[in-house]
């Protein structure tokens, strides 16, 4: 007897780049996201994206407007991503939301606010705290012969922020390999190369843990940010550019970081699943 085939409401949106298919818990009860993930992420057979949303109801007694589950297209779970956070905030407000409220994800609870809805979508994340070094020498590690220093992040996920005179030097997709599954993190990590501008501009690209490389990183620019900030090469706000476009992150030593960046709506559809 054939399997039971369900329609699926899927929405696909990208911030910067980043895109991801947005599916509604209740409609997708039942399925195994990291499957879904894999299938619907797959940029040859599918829909393509960079990821799975899973956007859901907070359970009792959580303090939040929703919840957000992100599948990597591996399958893998994350813990946060700022950009599709916005995404995320975009599918809501379109659905009735208010322009301002909290998403629970596995790293805490995530402010979100619509900041401008024409001539473009426009939405900032309040991102938690940044977990970086203050102070003191960068990190090293080694990686097929190469030292490489770097400074660590956490924002619910793990980063490492390299710096470097010209990102468009750098071997993304072959040195971030490498390096997100380095032994030194067990569970890998976000790579991210940084090209200091000016005080007020970074230039970064991203290896993203269970993805590759990506056009953005939400996380990750604030986590690029913030490594900036703390080693004094820049300073708050900070304009990151990436392949995608560009982000805003604002960030004083001790306080919340956001991430401000647009939101695009790509289709909305059914697929089978």
């Amino acid at each position: 007897m054939s399997a039971t085939v369900r329609e699926l409401p899927v929405s696909k949106m990208h911030g910067t780049h980043n895109d991801f298919v947005v599916v509604d818990e209740d409609a997708s009860r039942g399925l195994s996201y990291a499957d879904l993930a894999q299938r619907l992420c797959d940029r040859e057979k599918s829909l393509g994206a960079d990821g799975l949303l899973v956007v859901g109801r907070p359970p009792a007694g959580i303090d939040a407007s929703a919840t957000m589950r992100i599948f990597n297209a591996d399958g893998s779970e994350a813990e946060m991503c700022g950009n599709g956070m916005r995404c995320v905030a975009r599918y809501l407000v379109e659905r009735g939301a208010p322009s301002a409220f909290t998403v629970a994800t596995l790293a805490g609870p995530i402010g979100v606010e619509v900041l401008s809805r024409a001539p473009e979508y426009r939405v900032r994340v309040e991102v938690g705290t940044p977990d970086v070094e203050i102070g003191g020498a960068e990190r090293t590690l080694e990686s097929a012969g190469v030292i490489w220093k770097y400074r660590a992040v956490s924002l619910g996920n793990p980063h490492v922020a390299i710096f470097v005179d010209d990102v468009a030097a750098v071997d993304v997709e072959r040195v971030g390999a490498a390096l997100a599954t380095h032994r030194d993190f067990p569970h890998g990590t976000n790579v991210h190369f940084v090209q200091i501008l000016d005080p007020h501009r970074v230039r970064v690209r991203h290896y993203e843990r269970g993805v590759g490389v990506t056009q953005s990183c939400g996380t990750g620019s604030v986590a690029a940010a913030a490594a900036a900030i703390v080693a004094g090469s820049a300073e708050s706000p900070v304009t990151v550019e990436v392949p995608g476009g560009m982000l805003v992150v604002e960030w004083r030593l001790g306080a919340p970081a956001t991430l401000t960046g647009p939101v695009e709506k790509v289709f909305e559809r059914t697929v089978e699943a």
